[in-house]
């Protein structure tokens, strides 16, 4: 091991795919890990721990799940690569803004009306109802505390 550093991983190539056709909308994310280990002696399969949060208003974690992607090495093989796979479901309705919400941001307006040069956005129950019906996928490894302290120092 150079330096206490046995493998460096990093998640790669993240694609999504949704569909809200359904009362809830299904969203999966395809990834790839792409490992290098420091010692490339003997064949060698590890088991790399990840994260899916789902996130609320860009702050407020609302499910989170861990599975395992497997890296495997040849013996002499310095980098290989994984791939895994995350989803999640939101009910329809929560990811929906209210009608009157809607209306408001896509009201038409004409050069020199009074609410013209204003934005509806800038409404502070408008960016509300935006935030609660505004969803994330998020994808990371899990880490220990001690990874994450190590981390934290590089």
């Amino acid at each position: 091991m150079q330096g206490g550093i046995d493998l460096t991983a990093s998640l790669t190539n993240v694609r999504s795919t949704c569909n809200d056709t359904g009362e809830k909308v299904y969203t999966v994310a395809d990834f790839d890990v792409l490992a290098r280990r420091t010692d490339v002696r003997g064949a060698r399969t590890v088991q790399l721990p990840y994260f899916v949060t789902v996130v609320r208003g860009g702050t407020a974690v609302i499910a989170k799940r861990v599975g395992t992607v497997t890296i495997a090495f040849a013996d002499g093989q310095e980098r290989a690569q994984g791939h895994a796979q995350a989803a999640s479901y939101i009910d329809r309705a929560e990811a929906t803004l209210p009608e009157d919400i809607r209306k408001r941001i896509t009201a038409k307006r004409k050069a020199g009306d009074e609410n013209a040069a204003l934005d509806p956005l800038a409404e502070p129950d408008v960016r509300a109802a935006l935030a609660r019906a505004s969803f994330e996928l998020l994808v990371g490894f899990q880490l220990s505390e001690a990874q994450i302290a190590y981390n934290a120092t590089r």
